[in-house]
């Protein structure tokens, strides 16, 4: 019993000390990620972008420069390929940045589902793909809506001009969007990422670019998984070639008549459909060389192939954007659709 006695309060006093220490630990922690959450902030300023968080996760807006709150201005949301939202916002790969200070628009860089700290390596929900995103069945489309209402809700926006872009599985986010979100997107453009949508009814004719290199090794231009794509091939699918993404919008926006050639340059060249219900259009860029890049990047990831220089993607589809909208909606029409 003596024996009994005295390890019980051995244990209770180790314990009372132990606690202490946890509690310690576990501040010390929450501090270092404060001290994180504070670099991460400042580091996105001084690059000149801001931080907000939506549902938990980071998105980065760059406000353009000369923007004006009595004059509401177009917003595009931008979506990373297999990454994060600094990736995509990284001038240098995709200069999203410096179009929206040359043409005026707010641009957003939301950040996909990630199981890993800092929301790195992570996807969007496309339908069809793309990993853990598609996976979890994360709400991807309900997450672009709360991040067209938070930034509405901090600038003015125009609501007839909000428009979505991406880069191969943000691309195809692009897409979906188009499908399930074209009360709020009035047109959406894709950089090598096919429709990766199970099913699609817009709510009306939404206008779409798909801009794609015939040499893409990722997501192949006349269907499937390239040698390029993911390791793991259970994280993506057999993707749609660009003949059926573009026939499948021809049909959706009861297009008639053929394709028109609308740019022909060495290297590149694009199509457009134009009497399409709506008033929609459905456009394809197609450039010769470039593999799964963005036209008119100065930098790709290491070892891949060099981006074209036939096409200035962030440039086409600006142009894309600002031809296919009215200008200056109400501010009572962006409350509408909060």
């Amino acid at each position: 019993m003596k024996l009994r006695y005295h390890v019980v309060p051995c244990c209770l006093a180790i314990s009372a000390l132990l606690a202490p220490a946890a509690g310690q630990a576990h501040q010390l922690r929450e501090n270092l990620r404060h001290r994180i959450e504070q670099w991460r902030a400042g580091r996105a300023a001084a690059s000149g972008l801001q931080e907000i968080r939506v549902q938990g996760r980071k998105v980065l807006v760059h406000v353009p420069a000369g923007y004006d709150p009595g004059h509401p201005a177009p917003l595009v949301l931008a979506f990373h390929g297999g990454g994060d939202a600094a990736y995509m916002a990284d001038d240098s790969r995709y200069g999203l940045q410096r179009q929206a200070d040359r043409s005026g628009f707010i641009v957003a860089f939301p950040n996909g589902a990630s199981k890993l700290p800092g929301g790195r390596f992570a996807t969007w929900n496309a339908g069809g793909c793309c990993g853990y995103a598609r996976d979890q069945g994360s709400d991807d489309v309900g997450f672009a809506r709360a991040v067209v209402s938070a930034i509405e809700g901090r600038y003015a926006v125009d609501a007839n001009r909000v428009f979505a872009t991406g880069m191969s599985n943000g691309g195809m986010m692009a897409h979906r969007l188009a499908c399930d979100a074209a009360d709020v997107f009035r047109a959406v453009a894709s950089v090598a990422g096919t429709d990766a949508t199970t099913q699609c009814n817009p709510s009306r004719p939404v206008s779409v670019l798909h801009i794609h290199a015939r040499d893409d090794d990722h997501v192949l231009f006349d269907g499937g998984a390239g040698p390029g794509a993911f390791r793991d091939q259970s994280s993506v699918m057999n993707f749609v070639s660009v003949p059926e993404t573009i026939a499948r919008w021809v049909q959706r926006d009861q297009c008639g008549g053929s394709a028109q050639r609308v740019l022909q340059v060495p290297g590149a060249y694009c199509d457009a459909y134009r009497n399409c219900a709506g008033g929609a259009q459905v456009q394809l860029c197609v450039t010769d060389t470039g593999g799964h890049s963005w036209p008119g990047a100065e930098r790709v990831r290491p070892g891949k192939e060099a981006a074209s220089t036939a096409l200035d993607a962030s440039a086409t589809i600006w142009r894309f954007f600002d031809s296919q909208a009215p200008r200056a909606a109400s501010a009572a029409s962006a409350a509408l659709r909060r």
